[in-house]
């Protein structure tokens, strides 16, 4: 197979199916042949993100990941996309075990929301406890001259209730209570753009996304990103010049 990407996955698995149901319906098509060529690793034995950014004595989701990536580096991909926003936590170590480019997720995320919404010096941020805790997205909007507004001690149960017991735990999506997260960023902490600072949080905006909010959905902005460089390198583009755009 000549010119693909690939996808490590299955930080969770149905979170994954998401990205590669958007990735399958952005590109315009007349015929099997015009769909992008990609490989999506679906690695659902990766041990718990969060459990082990906040316990290092739990098992350590690193080894997992960097044998994903060694092995995915010998077929030549043109880069490696990551749709799990937590295991950026280990991003530097797993860059560089190949020469292979890999886009980091969060950051082309967050430099997106500095493009589209300008004028607004804070972004609400809702995530995984293991986001939260080790300030991953807080650091990528600091670094952009953002603010990151976390909201108060109630907001992180409703959104660990909405990743873990209903979309990791049950496979649904609560839309009543991925709304109300919403409302209460909004309304409460005054963020008038909210970034989804987990995969699931990102299945949540496909299914429910009848509400008036502003989001930043990295999921599908690494989805749009990976269909754009995809197509030129298609087109003939020399891989490593187009991908230099976005590694940020």
């Amino acid at each position: 197979m000549k010119h693909f990407f690939t996808i490590l996955g299955g930080m969770g698995t149905i979170a994954t199916e998401s990205l590669a149901r958007q990735l399958n319906h952005k590109i315009k098509i007349t015929k099997d042949q015009d769909y992008l060529n990609y490989i999506l690793v679906n690695d659902a034995q990766v041990p718990d993100r969060t459990t082990y950014i906040k316990d290092h004595s739990k098992p350590n989701f690193y080894f997992d990941l960097r044998e994903d990536v060694l092995q995915q580096a010998k077929l030549k991909p043109d880069f490696f996309i990551m749709p799990c926003n937590t295991a950026h936590y280990f991003y530097d170590d797993l860059a560089k075990l190949s020469d292979v480019p890999f886009l980091h997720m969060m950051r082309i995320a967050v430099h997106r929301f500095v493009q589209d919404y300008p004028d607004e010096q804070k972004i609400g941020v809702i995530a995984t406890e293991g986001s939260i805790y080790d300030h991953l997205y807080v650091d990528e909007i600091e670094q952009v001259g953002r603010v990151a507004e976390l909201g108060g001690p109630e907001i992180q149960p409703l959104v660990t209730e909405l990743i873990y017991t209903n979309i990791k735990q049950k496979g649904v999506v609560d839309a009543g209570l991925y709304h109300r997260i919403l409302r209460k960023m909004h309304d409460e902490y005054g963020c008038n753009v909210i970034l989804l600072g987990c995969t699931e949080l990102s299945l949540a905006q496909e299914k429910a996304p009848d509400h008036p909010y502003h989001v930043i959905d990295p999921q599908a902005i690494i989805a749009e990103v990976a269909t754009e460089l995809e197509l030129k390198i298609r087109a003939g583009m020399d891989p490593k010049e187009v991908v230099k755009k976005y590694l940020y």
